[in-house]
């Protein structure tokens, strides 16, 4: 975890891909609890340190997670999220490159929760809800291609889920499609960017997370910034 961003009312970090940012049944220490210790210690606090819980980020996703440091903020937080006034832009590395540079995505996702899965249709199903995503291709090696993808919505897996449809597994993600994992355990996805308005202050905040220290991300990052 790295500290992205600090203010009064929150705190944003870098997420790896081995961290939680909530409780599971896995007993593994949350990322919540950390940036609780970190707080504490920082500020010298004795007793309790508040930190809410905002949204999530697969586990094996990297990246930026927006924690709320006041009981204040985290209900205005929640809304934004909730009411779509939070902007975030991910990365992603897929072996396969798209038949088209840029696309908007729109599928039904239904969600299988013993499989902790979701499938995408082109076709409204029963229990499904739409998805949808705008990417565009934003550089290529060899190999490898580096999409930027925008949410319109935010169900669960849906960039995983949307890119493998269309014949794009994310880079490590052996359960929707990749031929293998990822030496980290993780997959390449990135939640890069985030910008909203301050739920106090109102003042507008933006936030790049830099990408993970891995040879294949800093090539591709290299070429975008060319």
């Amino acid at each position: 975890m790295t500290v992205l961003y600090e203010d009064n009312h929150i705190i944003i970090v870098n997420k790896t891909v081995s961290e939680i940012v909530q409780g599971d049944k896995t007993g593994d220490k949350p990322l919540s609890e950390i940036v609780k210790e970190y707080l504490k210690e920082k500020y010298n606090k004795p007793g309790n340190v508040f930190c809410g819980v905002t949204h999530r980020l697969d586990r094996p996703t990297s990246g930026i997670v927006v924690f709320a440091k006041t009981s204040k903020a985290l209900p205005r937080l929640n809304d934004m999220f909730k009411n779509k006034e939070i902007d975030k832009t991910y990365w992603a590395i897929v072996k396969k490159m798209p038949k088209q540079p840029e696309r908007t995505l729109r599928h039904y996702l239904v969600r299988n929760e013993k499989q902790n899965k979701s499938y995408a249709y082109d076709e409204e199903k029963p229990n499904s809800k739409q998805a949808i995503l705008h990417y565009k291709l934003i550089a290529h090696s060899d190999k490898y291609n580096l999409l930027e993808i925008d949410l319109e919505t935010g169900r669960h897996h849906q960039i995983r889920c949307q890119l493998a449809k269309i014949g794009c597994p994310i880079k490590g993600d052996l359960k929707y499609g990749a031929e293998r994992s990822n030496p980290d355990g993780g997959i390449s996805l990135h939640a890069r960017k985030i910008s909203f308005i301050h739920p106090v202050s109102k003042v507008k905040i933006e936030v790049v997370a830099p990408t993970p220290e891995d040879n294949l991300w800093k090539a591709l990052e290299s070429i975008v910034k060319k």
